[in-house]
């Protein structure tokens, strides 16, 4: 019976380890992406609604700026009335009571603004650009984020079932324990030592769904959803020869570019790069609008008009009559030339220049942090595939060692001491290799991500 027992104990051991990495849930509950929880969360994210916002208020002050060539149009109309002695058409003064209605209809269209017009069109375009990167980049922040808070749950499934598989292993030894007690072949306080180390690995597992529950519920608050009931994640397809997994880390490492050449391509792909690239040409124009203060303006307008009088005593015309006679028609040019308003123009020709300093500065500043990060994301690839390689062999070496010690265990050649220790050394590797794997997985997807590409795996 001994015997039996022991082989099914090791086959239950070698399987375990596909079956890790093959089982999926089998219940109805919808299985989330990660590319699903990115395009939520981008949807109903409160800063990338906000940038959103602001995009629409870039778009009507383009709007506006466009409109601001067009001729105005304005209609009024007035009604006077005055009391007391006045000037008559005699040129007495009598006591009377006068009173006068005008309407009037005016236009007047800009000629030249000292290229203002087209220069606040050219700027306006420029921060509606601006504020489309902004939102770009809000999104992939949260899509980062998203795609961390993703790697947690993933990891802390992963350890979730190396737990239960811990629960399985000592369940088996209790029953296995239970039969030698009950045969006689085996004392009481070993299985009460057994049955000990089993409540404890009850303890761990319930340790590791605690932890699953909170990386969900930290997820799901990321995505805004009102609660994390329900709320399961899908597993990514991930190979668990450990053969065929170096092979492909080696090919991987060979093929990973460096940090230059992801820093070239980022250049032209991130938004934050593109809006600051943006914001130092929209300092410019900034420049050419404070200069257009030195040039005379030029602006045509026209009108029509006409009144209606009514004075006490004297006789009037009819309202028809007097407007039809009264009617009035204008047209003129204005041109206005600056010669002092007292350094306005000078300073804030300055202060625009000054500003494209600091956006040029801000630049650079973006480029370097870029390319900080680039760096660490780089190297960060580089440590998770040497942990990950090491990890696999580590895990595949205690998996040995602790199917050997199972044996001695079994055939009463080791004690349970020994036993448990060699249990844990080989669950902590597990827990290592899984840690390592996500690692180097979200890593890599990093690496993809500063390259332009969308955030998966």
């Amino acid at each position: 019976m001994k015997a039996i027992l022991s082989m099914k104990v090791q086959g239950w051991v070698k399987v375990l380890p596909f079956c890790l990495f093959t089982l999926l849930p089998l219940s109805a509950q919808r299985q989330w992406t990660l590319r699903e929880c990115c395009d939520y969360a981008v949807n109903h994210n409160i800063s990338v609604k906000q940038r959103e916002n602001l995009l629409r208020q870039r778009e009507l002050q383009l709007e506006t700026s466009r409109a601001s060539r067009l001729p105005d149009l304005s209609a009024s109309a007035g009604q006077n009335f005055s009391f007391g002695r006045g000037l008559t058409a005699q040129n007495t003064y009598e006591n009377t009571n006068t009173s006068s209605t005008s309407f009037s209809l005016g236009t007047s269209v800009p000629l030249f603004t000292g290229f203002q017009i087209p220069n606040q069109v050219k700027l306006n375009q420029l921060n509606l650009e601006a504020a489309t990167a902004d939102l770009e980049k809000a999104k992939n922040d949260i899509r980062t984020q998203v795609a961390q808070a993703y790697v947690q749950i993933l990891y802390n499934m992963e350890i979730a079932d190396v737990a239960r598989r811990q629960i399985s292993i000592d369940s088996m030894q209790v029953t296995r324990l239970q039969a030698l007690v009950d045969n006689g072949k085996a004392s009481g306080a070993q299985l009460s030592q057994q049955q000990a180390t089993l409540a404890q690995s009850h303890l761990t597992a319930t340790q590791a769904d605690n932890n699953l529950q909170l990386a969900i519920l930290n997820l799901t608050q990321l995505l805004e959803m009102p609660s994390p009931e329900g709320f399961t994640v899908a597993r990514p397809s991930i190979q668990s020869d450990t053969a065929a997994a170096n092979s492909t880390l080696n090919t991987l490492h060979s093929t990973l570019p460096s940090p230059d050449a992801i820093f070239a391509e980022a250049l032209t792909v991130k938004p934050e790069i593109q809006s600051a690239q943006l914001a130092v040409t929209a300092s410019e124009r900034s420049i050419d609008i404070a200069k257009a203060g030195y040039y005379p303006t030029l602006s045509l307008s026209g009108g029509l008009g006409s009144n209606y009088y009514t004075t006490s005593h004297f006789h009037s015309d009819g309202f028809g009559k007097q407007l039809k006679n009264n009617f009035s028609q204008y047209i003129g040019l204005n041109l206005s030339v600056p010669i002092f308003n007292r350094f306005q123009t000078r300073n804030s020709v300055r202060s625009a220049k000054i500003d494209r300093e600091n956006q040029v500065l801000q630049l650079d500043n973006t480029k370097k942090t870029l390319y900080k990060e680039i760096q660490q994301v780089y190297y960060n690839a580089v440590a998770a595939d040497a942990k990950y390689e090491s990890s696999s062999a580590a895990a595949q070496s205690s998996h040995d060692a602790f199917t050997l010690m199972q044996a001695k265990y079994e055939n009463g050649k080791a004690n349970i001491t020994e036993f448990n220790e060699s249990k844990n050394n080989y669950l902590r590797a597990e827990s290592d290799l899984v840690q390592a794997r996500y690692e180097q997985l979200y890593q890599r997807a990093l690496i993809e991500f500063y390259r332009g590409r969308d955030i998966s795996f």
